[in-house]
């Protein structure tokens, strides 16, 4: 990785942090960054078993990593040589090497930022982001945890070394308990001054870092868990190992009834406590990374309810479990390591068009006035809702706005001192860009085939035309139910030489990312009567789960011309057929939306949603 893609950061750290407990009382000692002036706060603790708790499960999210690791085999070569097997010194010596370079590369990927803590008059919150890049938190502290609380507001990192998480195991809730977080802390002849760090942090993880932000900001459909679901939820997951595909975890939302969450590939239905569903429509959302949950099991104890805020295919979901006095928010990236995926949910998250001058007077509002709601923003902002959104999703790209799921505000925030330029974190890789380049072009990016295949996935086929290459090129994949990568094709140097190792083409990228705004264009407009009249021939299936016995019934209505068939019966069981046939297309087109529509209404669920 070139310096050009790293992102340099100046780290100055008076001392170190640290936990200091003693029969009689603990202190909590964090180390700010002292470039950024002065930021601070202390004071008492009033419940230290939850304060305890809600840090120690943030910083384990913070150190969690679960990218794969291969094994390291040098001593396993060294025994085979020693038995006098065929393994020779050079393949050791080869070996040996190797994984010297590869570990060094992976302790160059891992520099990343330190946690950001930040003191607002009403709270103090602490942002992590994990080291495999696929979970954010954000633990906010009210005021009322503290007794004589003093502060001093801002943001500024913060210094967490490797044993302050397991030293946080020795405070007791039976004596009383301290925070202090302050640039410079009071001496202490055990921890000597250190010397300033210099880190380089790599625009991919600060580009995921910044993007989770961005989605918070979208419209999402939310619903209410009791702490009780989320402890079934864990057990489930604790005591199963799904061994094949599929592994999402799938949230089936109806208006006014309980949400049901589904495990799969078991289909184990588990019933929500914490309320109806209050959304307009009925919903089916898959998310996936479901054993990063595991990081929540310790605050079940302090858990008053837990809300859920889905946004979608491919996009972050995020968990907000209410603690009273604590909150913490964890976001979990839809996205896989791979880039694949990813591409085309950050295209989603980047603002398409920001007027001059929007997005710098919302952010002077922000910090006159303190945290405000959305609805806020826009009644004096002078512009649209969907300009006011897109100049607050680029001012959190940029490090300097923040949005608090739990609240459901935007909150003044500046990551860096000065900052980050979204042009530079705009794509993941030179390949990406050229993708990009490539769909500017009009008519350079073309949808040949999609076919649907039940169960499996859908296979999508296109041509490319690559005038930097002089040619043209036919990229085909097929995306399977997870969303994941199958059956990669393409003529291209790149893939002819390296297929998908290295990360998928800059044709196959843009085929994804056209075939990703095609569905959307496409969705949106079935719901006017314009789209409507386009339509000439399609399928649709609907399903509902009974609450008592769990079983599913399954509605596959079908438009083709003038004709309308209908096919419905339990999933198991046998279905029962109906067609009807009309004078005119407009009239089946209309009988056919009227029955989708109806279906809705009585708490069928669009299937073809839960595929995605």
């Amino acid at each position: 990785m070139t310096t050009a893609t790293r992102h340099p950061v100046e780290l100055r750290y008076a001392t170190a942090s640290d936990v200091e407990a003693t029969p009689e009382s603990s202190r909590v000692l964090l180390s700010l960054e002292g470039s950024r002036g002065t930021v601070g706060v202390r004071g008492r603790v009033r419940d230290s078993a939850l304060f305890r708790d809600a840090l120690a499960a943030t910083f384990g999210i913070l150190a969690s990593d679960l990218r794969y690791r291969g094994k390291d085999r040098t001593a396993y070569l060294a025994y085979l040589m020693k038995q006098g097997k065929r393994a020779s010194a050079q393949i050791w010596e080869a070996q040996k090497a190797f994984l010297d370079n590869a570990l060094e590369g992976e302790e160059k990927k891992d520099a990343v930022l330190d946690p950001v803590l930040t003191v607002d008059p009403d709270s103090v919150s602490l942002e992590v982001f994990s080291r495999d890049e696929s979970a954010y938190a954000r633990l906010s502290f009210d005021n009322a945890l503290f007794d004589g609380r003093e502060a001093a507001h801002g943001s500024t990192f913060l210094d967490v070394p490797p044993e302050l998480p397991a030293r946080l195991d020795r405070l007791r809730t039976y004596v009383p308990v301290s925070l202090e977080a302050h640039v410079a802390l009071p001496a202490r002849p055990s921890q000597p001054t250190r010397e300033p760090r210099n880190v380089e942090v790599p625009h991919a993880w600060l580009r995921g870092f910044l993007q989770v932000q961005s989605a918070a900001t979208l419209p999402a459909s939310t619903c209410k868990l009791a702490p009780v679901d989320l402890y079934n939820l864990l057990f489930a997951l604790r005591t199963r190992k799904a061994k094949k595909a599929p592994r999402a975890l799938r949230f089936e939302l109806v208006p006014g009834a309980a949400p049901r969450l589904v495990v799969e590939p078991w289909e184990l239905v588990l019933e929500a406590h914490g309320g109806t569903y209050t959304g307009s429509a009925p919903a089916v959302v898959r998310t996936f990374g479901r054993q990063r949950l595991a990081a929540l099991a310790r605050l079940l104890p302090h858990a008053r309810s837990v809300q859920v805020q889905l946004l979608g295919p491919g996009l972050p979901v995020f968990w907000v479990i209410d603690m009273g006095a604590a909150t913490l928010t964890l976001g979990l990236t839809g996205w896989t390591e791979s880039g694949w995926s990813s591409a085309a949910a950050f295209d989603a998250l980047m603002p398409r068009a920001v007027p001059d001058g929007l997005a710098e007077k919302l952010r002077n509002r922000l910090r006159a006035e303190g945290p405000l709601s959305f609805e806020t923003l826009v009644a004096n902002a002078g512009a649209p809702k969907e300009s006011v959104r897109a100049a607050l999703q680029l001012e959190c790209l940029r490090g300097r706005v923040l949005y608090d799921v739990a609240r459901s505000e935007y909150r003044p925030r500046e990551l860096m001192p000065t900052p980050v330029d979204e042009a530079v974190i705009r794509y993941g890789s030179e390949r990406e860009a050229r993708a990009h380049r490539l769909l500017e072009g009009a008519g350079e990016v073309k949808l040949t085939k999609v076919h649907e295949v039940v169960g499996e996935g859908t296979r999508i086929h296109g041509e490319v035309v690559d005038r930097e290459a002089v040619r043209s090129f036919f990229p085909s994949f097929m995306l399977d139910v997870e969303g994941r990568l199958r059956e990669a094709n393409c003529g291209c140097p790149h893939h002819r030489r390296s297929g998908v190792r290295e990360g998928p083409c800059e044709h196959l990228l843009a085929l994804r990312l056209a075939y990703s705004r095609r569905r959307a264009e496409e969705e949106a407009l079935r719901q006017t009567p314009e789209g409507r009249k386009l339509i000439r021939a399609e399928t649709r299936s609907y399903v509902r789960r009974d609450a008592e016995s769990g079983l599913e019934t399954v509605y596959r209505v079908s438009l083709d011309g003038q004709v309308v068939a209908v096919e419905w019966g339990p999933r198991t069981g046998e279905s029962r057929h109906q067609r009807l046939w009309f004078d005119s297309d407009a009239e089946a087109r209309g009988a056919y939306f009227s029955r989708l529509e109806k279906l809705a209404a009585e708490g069928y669920i669009d299937a073809a949603s839960a595929l995605v």
